[in-house]
């Protein structure tokens, strides 16, 4: 989850390093650093819990000039948030200094065998100083050939990126099971694991494969696989604008990412569409043939990705005649499931680099199944392994909390379904062209949402000192409930429970007492007197109730003390449309109650730990 930025050139690695640690900070962090590669003085590391404003306070107590550096995010896996356990972390010379985005697994085997063997005194609780007393012991004048020892004996997942007090004018950098990418500049190159760290800087990057070495030196950089061959990477340019991460006068990214929302959906759906309206998924070539050989389909994500994936299970399982599951990434590989080369496995994830969905995506693969992605971010690691990939159009997502992201994965599953069902010949043409309406008429229905902000707004400000919420819904509601709890949950820090409404009376309901806040979907007209039965029973036992119905059905204010209404339109694509004032509701509840919204506590935008 961390973040890492490296620089050799020539001009002041402090300042880009610094400055591209705070471009990586939605990543999630609890703690910064840098290790400069200074002329007379060697390998100076400073590091400060907290914010990266700690550590600029810090350094700007002195003259730390260098043209080499390495620079840290850390998000705690192993030891508390503290000074000590912050990167970058050193061996025992002080001479070597190692940054590492991921988990050594065999960390307590090489640390007893290190202090057993060699003496090495450690500072920290962490897997990663590990890696700098390795590269340390196998140090004889070589920093490459060291690292390459080190990795030799090291499991687990790593990005890592290494500099030696003795060869200033070289940094190393090895990736396994962690995003690394190199950004080619003039007269200096870079390290990092995502993109906007170097856009200030660089347009041309090498996105670096597992288990590749990278040799970097101001006007140089090779790359070799792991039998130590050189490689030759094409360059991968850049082409969406730095000023797309930037907040644009909003208060928070996430709220300016709500409101682009229907820019996302536009384009993600109108980019895949001829001008006969037929869909056309770039990144995805199925024959008929091999959509109907499919027996089964795996939808495997994680958080806000999994709730994408329940919708998508309905969508295809309508549209393509199909049985669908959805699965927890973190909990589908140990469950030996049943997987075959009759199998197609969609995999979702914003990032591409979201571990837990990377290793389910990986035994599915290695079983035979068909791997499709659903991805936000090209070339991420996700991307590159699946044999077709199916980009969102949601541009950079800087606030943890996904907004964009999600509304755009939920119109690629209908695509999705819409593309299998079409070459299946499962739906009718004047049932195509009914979805294909509809979904083109929601970015504009996303917009009249949008223009209930303020009333929204004062909303939040009659509910944000609840310390328990429950949402419920039916069908496709269900689905939107769960996101919009988690959503409310993760940046509000508000206790939020979301449960299928016809299970309310299976034991949830015990705890609905006076003045319980409810959250109820009620947006399908085909389930709408349903849900305002169960609405009834939680007023039974005392709840206030927010509805959330289409704008025809009003007679949810006979039961609801409050309600926000979305436009008319077909049940089965509402979810897009619903769980946008939600969100909102949501940003505010948690600006009424003085929350980081962007960065969230123990939270992380790219969740590249199991």
């Amino acid at each position: 989850m961390c973040g890492i930025v490296g620089y050799i050139g020539d001009s002041n690695a402090t300042d880009i390093i610094i400055d591209g640690l705070k471009r990586l900070e939605y990543r999630g962090y609890d703690s910064s650093g840098i290790a400069l590669n200074i002329k007379d003085k060697g390998i100076q590391v400073r590091k400060k819990k907290g914010r990266i404003q700690n550590l600029e306070d810090l350094i700007a107590q002195e003259n730390l000039y260098s043209n080499v550096g390495i620079g840290h995010t850390r998000w705690a896996t192993h030891g508390e948030p503290s000074d000590a356990n912050a990167h970058p972390h050193t061996d025992m010379s002080g001479k070597i200094a190692v940054v590492h985005n991921g988990i050594i697994e065999n960390y307590l085997t090489l640390k007893e065998w290190l202090i057993n063997e060699h003496g090495v005194v450690f500072k920290s609780e962490t897997d990663t100083e590990v890696i700098a007393h390795l590269v340390g012991v196998f140090y004889d004048g070589d920093i490459e050939k060291a690292v390459g020892k080190a990795v030799e004996k090291m499991q687990g997942a790593y990005g890592i990126g290494v500099i030696c007090a003795d060869e200033p004018g070289k940094m190393v950098a090895v990736r396994k099971d962690s995003p690394l990418i190199v950004g080619l500049g003039q007269g200096c190159n870079f390290i990092a694991s995502d993109i906007p760290a170097l856009l200030k800087h660089v347009r041309q990057i090498y996105l670096i494969e597992n288990n590749e070495t990278v040799i970097l030196t101001a006007n140089d950089v090779k790359i070799y696989n792991a039998d130590h061959k050189p490689v030759k990477r094409d360059v991968f340019n850049v082409t969406w604008d730095a000023d797309a991460a930037e907040k644009e006068g909003y208060d928070h990214f996430m709220l300016k990412e709500i409101h682009e929302q229907p820019d996302g959906v536009r384009d993600t759906l109108v980019r895949r569409m001829d001008e006969n309206g037929e869909i056309v998924l770039d990144g995805i070539n199925m024959t008929k043939e091999e959509i109907e050989s499919f027996n089964k389909v795996y939808i495997v994500a994680c958080g806000t990705a999994y709730h994408a994936g329940l919708i998508g299970k309905f969508a295809i399982e309508k549209l393509a005649n199909v049985s669908v599951e959805v699965d927890v990434a973190s909990e589908f590989r140990y469950r030996d499931p049943f997987i075959d080369d009759k199998t197609l496995f969609i995999a979702i994830s914003q990032s591409g680099e979201t571990l837990d969905t990377l290793e389910a995506l990986r035994e599915a693969k290695a079983k035979g199944a068909r791997v499709l992605s659903v991805v936000n971010v090209v070339g991420s690691s996700v991307a590159r392994e699946s044999d077709d990939v199916f980009y969102t159009w949601a541009g950079p997502e800087i606030a943890v909390a996904s907004t964009k992201a999600y509304t755009t994965q939920l119109v690629c599953m209908y695509m999705i379904g819409l593309y299998m069902g079409r070459k299946k010949g499962t739906l009718s043409d004047e049932l195509y062209k009914k979805y294909i309406d509809e979904l083109l008429a929601v970015p504009e229905k996303i917009k009249e949402v949008l223009k209930q902000e303020k009333k929204i707004k004062k909303l939040a400000k009659k509910l944000y000192k609840r310390e328990q919420v429950f949402f419920i819904g039916r069908g496709v509601d269900s689905a939107v409930s769960y996101e919009a709890s988690l959503k409310l949950k993760e940046i509000s820090y508000i206790n939020s429970f979301a449960i299928a409404a016809g299970e309310l009376k299976h034991g949830t309901i015990a705890l609905i007492e006076q003045d319980t806040l409810v959250i109820a979907l009620a947006s399908q007209d085909r389930l709408f007197d349903k849900m305002l039965s169960n609405i009834q029973e939680v007023k039974a036992r005392g709840a206030y109730v927010v509805g959330v119905a289409k704008e025809n059905n009003t007679s949810i204010e006979q039961q609801a003390e409050d309600v926000i209404y979305i436009p008319e339109c077909m049940d089965e694509v509402t979810p897009i449309v619903s769980v946008v004032p939600l969100q909102i509701l949501a940003y505010y509840i948690a600006k009424q109650r003085g929350c980081d919204i962007d960065k969230p506590k123990n939270l992380a935008k790219s969740v590249t730990v199991e």
